[in-house]
């Protein structure tokens, strides 16, 4: 296998096939394909892999460029040309572009002018946006090479299928690569490659710490501390993260956000290990501790409300903290309250809560005002004697059409209100800010095949429910 290969991999483990793939196609000295169309979902290496192998290839020149800046063909070409030829506009060349290329005939004949001793590929990220330019845009980037008469190719990066948002007339024979999300073993492989720099950063939180008076940390305490850091292994961050992951991959696959929040679990983790309190093989103990801290984390995992979640969950080093059981409530109040979202997007949030955590046979008891008397049977009364373990909060959220949200928004909402474009829209900007993922049918919820999952723990979705005069409660089936 080739150096380059061997070098990207041990980067970038997990993604070898992917790496392997690309060297086929552009390291083996034959000529490039006109196309390649690399697609699959976001936080999956894509990008970075790209950036990492054509910054090590020989004898090619390479432009990236994410298409959403590119918002017209003039920025776009000028933006290739510069790119390909090292030139970067700034003030001393009064931010000028190195041609003026107005239209394709024009970004074709500097082409033409590029030296033929060089490969050249061209990166779009987020490709889908090019759809929105002119008609014969994609058409002529995907025949680069017939059209000019150089060994150019344009790669295509996106989230979506090639077959989903390029249905046109004219296109050329395409590549196409997927890349599949990380499963649980593999997150937890590159998970472990941060275990150093985890460390060092728990390094510098320790040499910054100070007691509840706000005094830096005596130099016998803290070099006790620190020479406790030093005892934490490799395994013993391996045993967190599988805790870890237990909780969360069933919520979250995103790779970034799973390493953000595993650093903040993390300080909170080794917190009782560094002070003495708990032994750091005393796996049961130190669970215990953590749960809470993750529980609350579970909750904002895609929030990102600054301050308010790095103050919940930090490492502290004070003597006298308060209860966490008091100071979760109070944490999601804040959270709820400083969350700016429409009046209709709170009810559709609670509604896909509901959805999430109630079975869809109980809609109709639960929703419907004559949906007529339900016989006690031992079996039922049974099952409803459930232990906190098994209760539909406690497994995890489920997945739910889109046609089940909007049919318990209606439901739970006094006021009648059109289904309407605004409306629709709102259930993408939950998408968006994550409260929302997808569960599968990725990118169609207008035509209803989507199936959803919220992410937002009970707390908080309680507080929202309070600030609507509306009690969640009431309507989970755990609760009755």
């Amino acid at each position: 296998m080739d150096e380059i290969v061997q070098t990207i991999s041990a980067q970038y483990p997990c993604r070898e096939q992917l790496i392997r793939n690309l060297y086929q196609y552009y390291g083996t000295g034959d000529p490039f394909p006109p196309a390649v169309y690399l697609y699959g979902h976001t936080s999956t290496g894509k990008s970075v892999i790209l950036r990492s192998f054509f910054a090590l290839l020989k004898h090619t020149k390479y432009a990236i460029l994410n298409a959403i800046e590119c918002y017209t063909n003039k920025i776009l070409f000028e933006s290739i040309i510069n790119r390909l030829e090292n030139h970067v506009p700034s003030a001393s060349n009064r931010y000028a572009s190195l041609v003026n290329a107005d239209c394709m005939k024009d970004f074709v004949a500097h082409l033409q002018r590029l030296s033929d001793d060089f490969g050249y590929v061209i990166v779009m990220e987020n490709s889908e946006r090019v759809r929105d330019m002119d008609h014969n845009v994609l058409p002529m980037l995907m025949r680069l090479p017939e059209i000019t008469g150089l060994n150019i190719s344009v790669i295509l990066v996106s989230d979506l299928p090639f077959e989903k948002y390029y249905i046109r007339t004219g296109l050329s024979p395409i590549i196409k690569m997927f890349t599949a999300e990380y499963n649980k073993s593999e997150i937890l492989v590159i998970l472990k490659n941060d275990f150093p720099k985890i460390h060092d950063k728990l390094r510098t939180i320790l040499e910054k710490a100070k007691d509840s008076k706000g005094i830096p940390l005596a130099e016998e305490e803290l070099q006790r501390r620190l020479k406790m850091l030093s005892t934490l292994t490799p395994e013993f961050y391996e045993n967190y993260l599988s805790i870890f992951l237990s909780v969360f991959f069933k919520v979250c696959r995103d790779l970034k956000e799973l390493q953000l929040v595993a650093m903040e679990c993390y300080q909170k983790y080794c917190e009782p290990v560094l002070d003495g309190s708990i032994e750091q093989n005393d796996v049961q103990k130190l669970w215990r501790h953590i749960s809470k801290t993750m529980k609350t984390a579970l909750g904002t995992i895609y929030m990102r409300m600054g301050n308010v979640n790095q103050n919940m969950i930090q490492c502290t080093t004070t003597v006298d903290q308060p209860s966490e059981a008091v100071e979760q409530p109070s944490t999601m109040k804040r959270l709820a309250q400083t969350l700016e979202l429409p009046f209709y997007a709170k009810y559709l949030l609670i509604a896909a809560y509901l959805a999430s955590h109630n079975a869809a046979k109980e809609d109709k008891r639960l929703f419907m005002k004559n949906h007529g008397k339900q016989k006690k049977r031992m079996q039922s009364v049974i099952a409803k004697a459930k232990v906190s373990e098994k209760m539909a909060t406690q497994l995890g959220p489920k997945s739910f059409t889109v046609d089940r949200l909007l049919a318990i928004f209606y439901a739970i909402l006094d006021d009648k209100v059109g289904l309407t474009c605004n409306l629709l829209a709102q259930i993408s900007t939950l998408i968006h800010l994550k409260f929302l993922i997808f569960a599968s049918g990725e990118g169609s919820v207008m035509d209803g095949s989507a199936r959803l999952q919220c992410t937002v723990g009970m707390d908080f979705i309680v507080h929202i429910g309070k600030m609507c005069g509306f009690n969640v409660r009431q309507y989970l089936c755990d609760f009755f």
